[in-house]
């Protein structure tokens, strides 16, 4: 992909001296026409794109794609389909990789399979201009960018948005993303809540016996994974809410972005005793908490509900079906 983005209007002036013709403009896509171009990998976008809001080429790239140039290639012509919307923050310093959205085409797609009007998907015309100038814009890359680096490794099969997150629990919680890491001799299910330090430590506390009574009105057993912005900022959470943890059960673990490698031994399981503990991989917290069930099971999922004017939902992999087609 060009370093411009493909709605900047910027014409180099070498290209410009050359009189090249116009970049064409996008132009309205025929869904029966459109589904004839579009692969299996395209339509999983699509939906990640719905469930996750925003996801950068980089992302995209790292779940669905062999390379950047790949990636960027059919991501282009994608945009020029209306299937995707895309925008570049600027930076005070560098260059941003693009961010992709959900574009009208692609919300029609999802409607047109679902048999719902468009209304249903919550699709608007300013949707990527409202993401573009969003004041939580890095904390929702934030999460995308954690889980991302998890799901690329191939052991995140199931991972949820906040938004379906709250869908499910909000009656106790509001979970900055839910996943399962791991294969099926050894799970772990986790909470995650992402904190940028843009909020005092009490908030996050308050939270905890929201996770408690989830748990005692289930029948569940989901760790909860913080993810701090600090080292600084992670040893006054621990100490915050160790007490809390400890005395409500609550299996928790934390890391800080300091840590370059989340899919490594970077969580730090929280403890009431003073015996010293080492940081652990994914893996190795599953060994340590026994006895976990996850807050998603089949069950769990609302069935679709019988108006047609809402949208079914449902997990999606946050891997495509067929990497590389």
């Amino acid at each position: 992909m060009p370093t411009t983005s493909p709605n900047s209007g910027y014409v180099p002036r070498a290209a410009a001296r050359r009189r090249r013709p116009a970049r064409p403009a996008r132009a309205r896509t025929d869904l029966a026409q459109l589904a004839t171009r579009l692969t299996p990998r395209d339509l999983w976008l699509v939906e990640m794109l719905h469930e996750h809001k925003v996801l950068t080429s980089h992302h995209i790239t790292d779940l669905a794609f062999t390379g950047h140039r790949t990636a960027n290639r059919r991501l282009r012509e994608l945009y020029f389909m209306g299937v995707v919307d895309s925008f570049r923050p600027l930076r005070q310093s560098g260059s941003a990789p693009e961010h992709y959205t959900l574009g009208k085409a692609g919300a029609e797609l999802l409607a047109a399979c679902a048999g719902v009007d468009l209304p249903a998907t919550g699709w608007r015309k300013d949707a990527c201009a409202r993401i573009a100038f969003s004041p939580t814009l890095d904390h929702a890359l934030g999460v995308n960018t954690l889980l991302t680096r998890l799901a690329a490794e191939g052991h995140l099969p199931i991972w949820l948005s906040e938004r379906s997150a709250t869908r499910l629990w909000g009656d106790w919680i509001r979970p900055d993303a839910y996943a399962h890491h791991g294969d099926k001799t050894q799970p772990l299910p986790f909470f995650l809540e992402y904190d940028t330090g843009s909020y005092n430590l009490a908030r996050l506390e308050a939270k905890l016996p929201g996770y408690a009574a989830l748990a005692a009105t289930t029948g569940t057993r989901t760790p909860l994974l913080v993810h701090t912005s600090s080292a600084r900022r992670e040893a006054a959470l621990r100490q915050r809410l160790a007490e809390t943890a400890g005395r409500l059960d609550l299996p928790l673990a934390t890391a800080n972005s300091h840590l370059a490698d989340p899919t490594g031994p970077a969580w730090l399981p929280l403890t009431v005793t003073r015996t010293p503990t080492g940081r652990l991989s994914l893996p190795q917290l599953a060994a340590r908490w026994p006895g976990l069930v996850p807050a998603l099971t089949p069950e769990t999922v609302m069935p679709t509900t019988s108006r047609s004017t809402a949208l079914p939902w449902r997990p999606i992999p946050p891997q495509p079906p067929a990497p590389g087609h």
